[in-house]
């Protein structure tokens, strides 16, 4: 992964600094909180429902061991005892004091750490395939091309102050992990070169991404970006901050205009002032070997006897190991998502047993999914077992990825300021309807994704059940969003009739899928297949059908 330079480790002490000054001008009455708000914005501390949140970035979803267990140490020091875990690889701790905010920050920048631009209208963390260097279809690790885009946008003075915040995601594989056509700007390495997909987005309007370049050469992949940037700087909305986001624009102008001005642009730049020479970029690239993997005999017996012996660790092996491309290893995704419980938030034993584990059955390296869960990249078929009985101790054993129960759930109102309604008890709710193991394998894979409101921090329009809180006169109401998909084959949920209340969605939720049973074609049928085969409207009948 990448290490601080000298230049990093100045400008993250000097931020602290910095931000230390302003938190202390705040509490000392100097300035208002009208007047602290964009600089405390600045460095990722909200003003939540209850008291501040701080979200501290983890580019591209990388963490060491070390860091984990910095985030551990923040959570039982200045917080509530956990952390949570969201949408863009990051983490929030929801329950700061002000005055702790210096002191968290300088903490962060002792593991090379930080909470730049994890708010404001900036670029934001890039974020990639959870299984980078790990995957069997991918074409090369994207991590070294996340981190030359952020060390380009890392306080870019031409956007700094855009018209609405950007967010930008890369894939390298055939299967993409990373919802590319569902960002501002979406990548897809090819052989031939980067694909460059433009405009998508969820929130007030969602939309997919338009491709509007073929094959561009890494080696010029930061000044197309550039290029892309300053026609949205140049022309988004800024009267109107529901309109400002860069979907809007490229629907206004027709994506091929949009296309044609960036292009435009692009032939006029001094590509030289920004795109790196290939030795910076092979500076970055040496901070991300692969993985020196030793050879493991595995004893492919006494695996299949464990799983005999031990059911849940059955289950757990076919439902949260994905293949890699050492064939005596696996990569391990690490469910957040335990029945009941609250998705995405960790404790910090869970955070300090995780890098424990990092450390002795893996290469001391961890993965943030955009899913709310925790992927060890490197892990070693031979350790599987006695991996499972370590995370079974704290409570880390939940085998539901990909499942009904792996629900991806915003903070919604009970925290959030912004939001509509609560997301949390539903999700609570929803996941102990389906909590029997059985049931949850015979459904198999079906995402559901959760909002609080329309800002879609949930990622309700592509989950394939979306749920989204709205306030009808004062009373808590939910949306019901079918047909969602965040794969190479994206597509948006569309609202299938009126909202209904709380205590109501789970049983929706049951017909429909009860429905899909009835109708797929056999159990390799997931139900997005079965959906798109059916249609909506058979589904949506069942989901607002009499209970």
């Amino acid at each position: 992964m990448y290490v601080y330079d000298k230049f990093d480790s100045a400008f993250a002490k000097d931020r602290v600094r910095e931000f230390s000054d302003q938190v202390r001008r705040r509490l000392a009455g100097e300035i208002t909180e009208d007047q602290f708000k964009p600089l405390r914005l600045m460095n990722g501390l909200y003003l939540q429902l209850h008291a501040y949140m701080y979200r501290i970035a983890i580019p591209y979803g990388v963490l060491a061991s070390r860091q984990i267990r910095k985030l551990a140490h923040i959570a039982r020091t200045y917080d509530r005892g956990f952390g949570h875990f969201t949408t863009r690889t990051n983490m929030q701790f929801h329950w700061i004091k002000l005055a702790d905010a210096p002191k968290i920050l300088e903490e962060l920048s002792e593991v090379e750490m930080h909470s730049l631009q994890t708010s404001g209208n900036c670029i934001r963390n890039t974020t990639t395939d959870q299984f980078a260097a790990a995957a069997r279809d991918e074409i090369e690790d994207p991590r070294p091309w996340c981190e030359l885009i952020r060390q380009w946008s890392s306080n870019h003075p031409e956007f700094s102050f855009l018209p609405r915040k950007f967010k930008i995601a890369i894939t390298a594989a055939t299967k993409d992990r990373a919802a590319i056509r569902l960002h501002d700007i979406g990548l897809h390495l090819t052989p031939q070169g980067f694909d460059v997909y433009v405009g998508g987005g969820m929130g007030r309007t969602p939309a997919l991404a338009h491709r509007i370049r073929i094959g561009l050469p890494g080696s010029e992949l930061l000044s197309y970006l550039e290029a892309c940037l300053r026609v949205y700087n140049r022309y988004g909305r800024r009267d109107n901050s529901f309109k400002a986001r860069i979907k809007i624009l490229v629907a206004a102008l027709g994506p091929d205009e949009y296309k044609r001005q960036v292009e435009e642009e692009w032939a006029t730049m001094d590509k030289s002032r920004i795109d790196p020479p290939q030795a910076e970029i092979d500076r970055i690239r040496s901070y991300f070997p692969a993985p020196d993997l030793a050879p493991r005999p595995f004893d492919e017996a006494a695996h299949e006897r464990a799983k005999t012996a031990d059911p849940e660790f059955a289950r757990w092996v076919k439902n949260n190991l994905n293949p890699h491309k050492n064939d005596d290893y696996v990569s391990v995704t690490v469910s957040l998502k335990p029945i009941g419980k609250t998705p995405g938030d960790i404790s910090h034993q869970q955070m300090d047993l995780l890098a424990d584990m990092a450390d002795r059955f893996g290469t001391g390296e961890l993965r943030v999914t955009h899913e709310q869960n925790i992927v060890l990249p490197h892990i070693a078929k031979a350790d599987l077992y006695d991996l499972y009985r370590e995370l079974d101790k704290v409570e880390l054993t939940t085998a539901n990825i990909g499942k009904i129960t792996d629900i991806i759930c915003c903070p919604g109102l009970d925290y959030c300021s912004l939001a509509n309604a609560r997301s949390i008890p539903l999700a609570q709710s929803i996941s102990n309807r389906f909590a029997d193991a059985a049931l949850s394998d015979k459904i198999g894979d079906l995402s559901i994704k959760m909002s609080g409101c329309i800002n879609a921090c949930g990622h309700h329009h592509n989950g394939n059940i979306g749920i989204l809180g709205v306030d009808k006169q004062g009373i808590e109401v939910y949306q019901i969003l079918l047909g969602g998909r965040a794969d190479e084959n994206a597509a948006l949920g569309q609202i299938t009739g009126k909202g209904l209340p709380a205590e109501a969605i789970p049983a929706a939720i049951e017909r429909v899928v009860q429905l899909y049973l009835q109708l797929r074609t056999d159990e390799s049928e997931r139900f997005i297949d079965t959906l798109e085969r059916v249609g909506r409207p058979t589904f949506a009948e069942a989901l607002h059908e009499p209970a």
